[in-house]
């Protein structure tokens, strides 16, 4: 076990790699409207200035087989399953430049989703009532982050926060059962930080808030959502080992109807989950970074519930 003398992300690549929702169907279909589980050891950390910035690719699956409402029950009578292998090619460049006292940085994500599900709902001596799936491999909606900014405020400890905007790129098909696109724009203030006692043991979260505009096909608007990701770990010589996860709840109810005049959608069809699971990490100066989580959903709420499983390699050159 080594002491933390320095800051251990230094020179590690995007610990803010920003990628797209496991679940990338709109808030209205049941999921969140941006990633979960992107964020976990080093989250306040970010890599140096460098003469090409930091490279990385982010490769997750997602697979649930049920679908919950507002009492965290399944439906009866419904079949479901879904399966999504999502990667992402991710650009990243911290420069030189101060603003506000923070190193300014800017960031651009671009995310492909393979994604296989469906659903049936059946009704006692009635039989299968509705059935529905679908099978794709197409692009995701493409991420930039304008503005990061980064404060080192003690060699063991940062803070960071950027602003996101998630733009309508990806295949939509308001008739299909899923979609790699959500068909709105997204706008996503977050902050994180990451601490690390002299013993080598780390407390890592991030926060943000999702705030979607309209989905003019479906007349629908989700409401703002609330995220919390976090990581709890030991540092053992190159490897940060521990548990991580996230908390996901949607803050407002979601409207339908023109210009949101309509009534909020039953009980608001506010999403709610939490996941907990291992997440390890990989740093060696000069090497690439490295990280994997295994994070299983509990107490979901108008929403899926699955597992999480995701590994993320980045690189600054």
């Amino acid at each position: 076990m080594k002491k933390i003398e320095t800051p251990y992300y230094k020179y590690a690549g995007l610990t803010l790699a920003l990628t797209f929702s496991a679940l990338a169907s709109a808030t209205e279909s049941g999921s969140p409207s941006t990633s979960l589980g992107v964020y976990d050891f080093g989250a306040g950390f970010l890599p140096p200035a460098t003469e090409n910035g930091s490279f990385a690719s982010r490769a997750a699956f997602y697979s649930a087989d049920k679908v919950v409402n507002a009492d965290g029950d399944s439906t009866p009578g419904q079949d479901f399953n879904l399966d999504v292998f999502s990667i992402s090619a991710v650009y990243l460049n911290m420069t030189d430049k101060e603003l506000f006292g923070g190193r300014y940085g800017y960031s651009l994500i671009v995310p492909f989703l393979q994604m296989d599900g469906g659903v049936s709902v059946s009704v006692p001596g009635v039989g299968t009532v509705f059935e529905d799936s679908a099978k794709l491999f197409k692009l995701g909606d493409i991420q930039a982050v304008p503005l990061i900014l980064g404060w080192n405020l003690a060699p063991n400890f940062a803070v960071n926060t950027q602003f996101a905007v998630q733009a309508p790129t990806g295949d939509y098909d308001k008739n299909r059962f899923i979609s790699p696109g959500i068909n709105h724009w997204v706008f996503t203030p977050s902050t994180g930080f990451s601490y690390i006692s002299q013993s080598g043991f780390e407390v890592s979260s991030n926060f943000q808030l999702d705030i979607s505009t309209r989905n003019d096909d479906t007349d629908y608007k989700n409401g703002l959502e609330f995220r919390h990701e976090f990581a709890v770990g030991q540092h053992v010589n190159e490897w940060t080992v521990g548990l991580g996860g996230y908390y996901y709840r949607q803050l407002t109810d979601d409207k339908t109807g023109s210009n949101y005049t309509g009534q909020p959608i039953v009980d608001g069809n506010k999403l709610e989950v939490l996941a907990v699971g291992p997440a390890i990490s990989y740093f060696s100066p000069g090497m690439p970074s490295v990280w994997l989580h295994a994070y299983k959903e509990f107490d979901a709420k108008n929403r899926a519930e699955g597992y999480n499983l995701a590994v993320r390699v980045a690189h600054s050159f």
